[in-house]
């Protein structure tokens, strides 16, 4: 399936019945008089979050979303029948936005939210509302009110307590198929991650938790080069930051360039992004001349706390497990 994160749709509540116009015609009662009936009420349109939906996906062709209308009014006072909401069901993280106004309606944040995003109209009165002592043969009756018609975006942002941001190829991808049960697809070529992957990690001195493999950055993705803002939402709601560097592409004359740059992206997407708290950590350390490019990286950087790993080899993946534990209680 394609991961969608970023849907447009349009969602309609039902019209509300019409009251009805209807007199009373009985046996030994000439003069009964009005009863007719209330239109019944349209129906809601409800969003929905669910953990059974990981995309926007249904989206992607079914873009109008209809509730029932409410049916009208009968004689001897009967209602009709109200109309039936629709439910539709969105990923846990989805966030729920007014395409006119830009106003957030609803951040959906935890499975089994709900949200009424468009009310159905009222049904009419029927004519037994508007007998008056002047007026004892009401020949009219109420309409319905219409439903609303609203046109909202959708856009996903996963949820994860930890966020694998770096350059293209620096071993997030790796790194998370180690430490998860995840499978993304791994090559040594840019942009080898088109979509963010997530991985749920155990270990055996603390709680499970999630991490997400977010697409690698490049310089001007926040104005659209590479994969572009397409993922940078999704570190949003990560709690802290894994900035995964590739130690064998580190140049001693600048050595603290692919560090500045990611973060440079992440400042321009979100000033608050850029002020999460980020765990450093070197991968690629079984390469030719990493120690050499580890010691000027922890030399540039100053008082920092770096890791130095190899996804590849396993080496040292239990002190950054152990590491991204003792930050997450911290939290």
């Amino acid at each position: 399936m394609k991961f969608i994160d970023e849907a447009k749709i349009t969602i309609q509540s039902g019209d509300g019945g019409s009251g009805c116009v209807s007199f009373r015609r009985e046996k030994f009662i000439p003069r009964g008089g009005p009863d007719g009936g209330d239109g019944g009420k349209g129906g809601d349109v409800i969003l929905k979050s669910s953990s059974r939906k990981r995309t926007l996906y249904d989206f992607r062709y079914k873009r109008h979303l209809k509730a029932k209308n409410g049916a009208g009014g009968k004689g001897k006072r009967k209602a009709g029948k109200k109309g039936d909401d629709i439910v539709i069901e969105v990923p846990a993280g989805t966030v729920i936005i007014d395409s006119e106004t830009g106003q957030t309606l609803k951040d959906f944040v935890t499975p089994g939210e709900t949200f009424v995003a468009a009310t159905g109209g009222r049904g009419g009165q029927g004519n037994y509302h508007f007998k008056t002592a002047t007026r004892r043969i009401p020949r009219f009756a109420q309409p319905g009110e219409p439903g609303q018609t609203i046109q909202l975006k959708l856009e996903l942002k996963l949820i994860a307590d930890v966020g694998l941001i770096g350059l293209p190829n620096a071993g997030k991808s790796t790194l998370i198929s180690k430490i998860s049960a995840a499978k993304p697809k791994i090559g040594s070529y840019p942009f080898t991650t088109l979509v963010p992957n997530l991985g749920v990690v155990y270990t055996d001195w603390g709680e499970p938790f999630v991490v997400a493999d977010i697409p690698g950055l490049i310089e001007g993705a926040h104005e659209g080069a590479g994969l572009g803002t397409q993922f940078l939402r999704h570190i949003e709601r990560t709690r802290i930051l894994v900035h995964l560097i590739d130690v064998a592409t580190l140049e001693p004359e600048n050595i603290l360039s692919s560090y500045i740059t990611v973060n440079h992206e992440l400042e321009k997407h979100s000033q608050e992004l850029s002020t999460r708290e980020q765990l450093l950590v070197l991968n690629k350390m079984d390469t030719q001349g990493s120690k050499e490019k580890a010691g000027l990286f922890m030399k540039a950087i100053g008082d920092m706390e770096v890791l130095s790993i190899s996804a590849l080899k396993g080496t040292d993946i239990d002190t950054l497990l152990s590491r991204i534990l003792s930050r997450l209680e911290r939290k």
